[in-house]
């Protein structure tokens, strides 16, 4: 295990607050934040808990829970960000996003639910510190065996207090949500049911080494370069660079997704540049047989704040953690969106499963000597390329849209292509929308954004940060070598475990997995595809972005770079197409 030095508490703008265990009671009516919703009921807060793992390392807990209450089930919120204050509570608050303050409490910690709502239900909120940050024990480790671990004891040990029934379940967001898979797997047998909300599941495949091209930006940046604790980190991406392949290390940081047998609330969206993949793929993976799955149209933060979205999932919780008859289960298994890329989406459309059973692979095959994706296979060969050293060059292909339909799931891109120099090439897919003058369709995840991203759009200033355009895929060509058993015809499954260097100017067929998406496509609209030598698209990245899909990643790319299409080249784009409703 590789190991680097921590960043001290001190170091946190604004500060983690000093070490106090002790009682604090917060009145109904106060107010935590500016402009904050008042408490609906007196909340008892026992600072700074501590919970004692089966290894002897020492986690610190904040429980919230309504004042005088008898023993009530609890919500397991376990967290890498701080439990209170901090960088990530004060700098990246939802009412930032566009949140009306006044549907939080100012208690709520990042990517997490609000004490204020769920303590007048009759639920106590249990605020973990994950080993290695604020003021927990232990050296911090990025999820794995251990972290799962650390979990199922903190379940344990909740369900085994005084003021808590035995019932317990997990919520949150991102990082929280991850935990939940990990921990979930263990089978605590107090864990009652789990409402991941976003979370990968395979950092290695969907965040660090997406496609087989390292992404080591956003993990240590934006994620490591602001936690804080009392120990070392664990080094990912120093593991990483020593380790690229498939191996023990890897696999460890996956959760047997089949062993999680409890309910589970599954949240994703289409837009989310880090777990959404993945995070449907665990939906499907999932062994419980209550499982539901929502999409929805906004952005993560947006979304576990949106108050009717909250009153869905204590539906789930009273049925499960308090065992309410409420009909919860004629609840549609799943329910997902269309993104009309016109602000007129449409939200929580029922089906049975996901992918949804009526979704098609439709082939549209690539021509390069029309520039089209084409339903019938090209009668002639053709090649198409670009100077890989030339920022604006791309190959784009344009299916025109003759009938309504919908883009339901994941896509694949299947491409005979070559380099003529060196031994490796990286590239780079997206789709996107257009209308038949070529203006670009885009969708904004932050509802409160929308007339300042449309601005942006009026005068010619808008990112590719900005704004959600469509799925997006890319591929080390080293990497092509697919797993069987776990790859079908929609979402091929990179094998990772070995690199196979190219020749030039020998062509070798690729597949390209796109991300899961959701689009309302009209006739007369245009679907294009888009490969390039680099993150590509219609709009120029934002320089302020780094990781993510936006981000200059470094590649291993020279010369020019040829696709081949027509009978014999195979290069296909298949598409989940559903009819219009």
């Amino acid at each position: 295990m590789l190991y680097r030095p921590g960043n001290p508490l001190s170091l946190s703008e604004p500060p983690i607050p000093e070490f106090r265990p002790g009682t604090r009671l917060l009145p109904a009516a106060s107010v935590h934040a500016e402009g904050a919703r008042p408490l609906p009921v007196d909340i008892e807060v026992f600072d700074d808990v501590a919970i004692t793992l089966s290894d002897g390392t020492t986690l610190y807990a904040d429980v919230y829970r309504r004042a005088g209450t008898a023993a009530i089930p609890a919500i397991l919120l376990y967290t890498i960000y701080s439990k209170r204050g901090g960088y990530w509570n004060a700098n990246v608050n939802a009412t930032r996003f566009g949140v009306p303050a006044e549907q939080l409490s100012g208690l709520q910690p990042f990517e997490a639910l609000d004490p204020a709502a769920w303590c007048q239900h009759g639920y106590a909120l249990v605020v973990v510190d994950a080993r290695g940050t604020g003021h927990s024990g232990g050296d911090f480790r990025f999820l794995g065996s251990t972290t799962a671990g650390d979990v199922a004891d903190v379940v344990e040990w909740t369900a085994a207090q005084t003021w808590c029934t035995g019932k317990v379940g997990m919520a949150g967001n991102s990082y929280l949500a991850m935990a939940q898979w990990a921990g979930a797997a263990e089978r605590p047998p107090h864990l009652a049911a789990i409402a991941p909300w976003e979370g990968a599941t395979d950092v290695f495949r969907d965040i660090l080494m997406r496609g087989g091209i390292p992404d080591l930006a956003f993990h240590d940046a934006d994620i490591v370069g602001h936690l804080y604790g009392n120990g070392r980190f664990e080094d990912v991406t120093g593991t990483l660079l020593s380790y690229p392949h498939e191996g023990a290390y890897w696999a460890d940081k996956r959760p047997e997704l089949e062993s999680i047998e409890v309910p589970a609330y599954v949240v994703a969206s289409w837009t989310n540049s880090l777990h959404t993949r993945s995070t449907l793929r665990a939906y499907e993976r999932l062994g419980s047989e209550q499982k539901w799955l929502r999409i929805h149209n906004t952005h993560e933060w947006v979304d576990i704040a949106d108050p009717d979205r909250l009153a869905d999932l204590r539906r789930f919780f009273d049925r499960y953690l308090k065992g309410e008859s409420n009909d919860w289960e004629t609840t549609p298994r799943v329910r997902y969106s269309i993104l009309e890329l016109d602000d007129r989406d449409l939200v929580d459309i029922p089906a049975l499963a996901y992918p949804p059973v009526d979704a098609t692979a439709t082939p549209l095959h690539l021509d390069a000597n029309a520039g089209t994706l084409v339903r019938a296979l090209p009668a002639e060969s053709g090649t198409v390329g670009y100077d890989t050293a030339d920022p604006a060059a791309a190959a784009r292909f344009v299916w025109p849209v003759e009938v309504e339909c919908m883009l339901v799931g994941p896509l694949n891109l299947h491409l005979r292509a070559e380099t003529s120099d060196g031994d490796d090439m990286d590239l780079f897919a997206s789709v996107y929308v257009t209308d038949a003058d070529g203006t670009v369709r885009f969708h904004v995840p932050y509802p409160a954004q929308r007339e300042a991203v449309a601005s942006r759009a009026r005068d010619g200033r808008l990112t590719a940060s900005d704004v959600y355009l469509g799925p997006t895929g890319r591929i080390r060509a080293s990497r092509r070598a697919l797993d069987p058993r776990r790859s079908t015809l929609l979402a091929p499954y990179l094998a990772h475990d070995r690199d196979e260097p190219l020749s030039p100017r020998e062509p070798v067929d690729l597949d390209i997995g796109l991300w899961p998406s959701g689009l309302h496509l009209r006739p007369g609209q245009r679907l294009v595809l888009e490969i390039a030598s680099r993150p590509g698209g219609p709009l120029p990245p934002s320089p302020t972005v780094t990781g993510l899909p936006a981000a200059q990643l470094p590649t291993r790319n020279a010369g020019r770079h040829t696709i081949h299409t027509g009978p014999h080249a195979g290069s296909t784009l298949y598409v989940p197409l559903v009819a219009a409703r």
